[in-house]
């Protein structure tokens, strides 16, 4: 799974598809105080970014790739 759970932690690595969005919502609906760690993630499927962008969750780290940071806090930043 490219993504881990941890009580209200949730940390995205490498290629996080399309296949993760369904469990990420679920995951994020029980979660009032959830995080996100984005630091080990390469792509991001359009589905997750709708999900996250949505539940609004912390985000603790934001990708180690500049670009993909950029494109993401630009998504998700209020």
């Amino acid at each position: 799974m490219a993504i881990a759970y941890k009580k209200s932690l949730a940390t995205f690595s490498d290629v996080v598809s399309v296949e993760e969005a369904e469990a990420l919502l679920e995951w994020l609906q029980k979660k009032t105080t959830a995080r996100v760690d984005l630091a080990a993630c390469t792509h991001l499927h359009p589905a997750n970014l709708q999900v996250l962008m949505v539940a609004k969750p912390a985000i603790s780290a934001w990708p180690n790739d500049a670009g993909l940071a950029a494109w993401l806090a630009t998504a998700l930043k209020n």
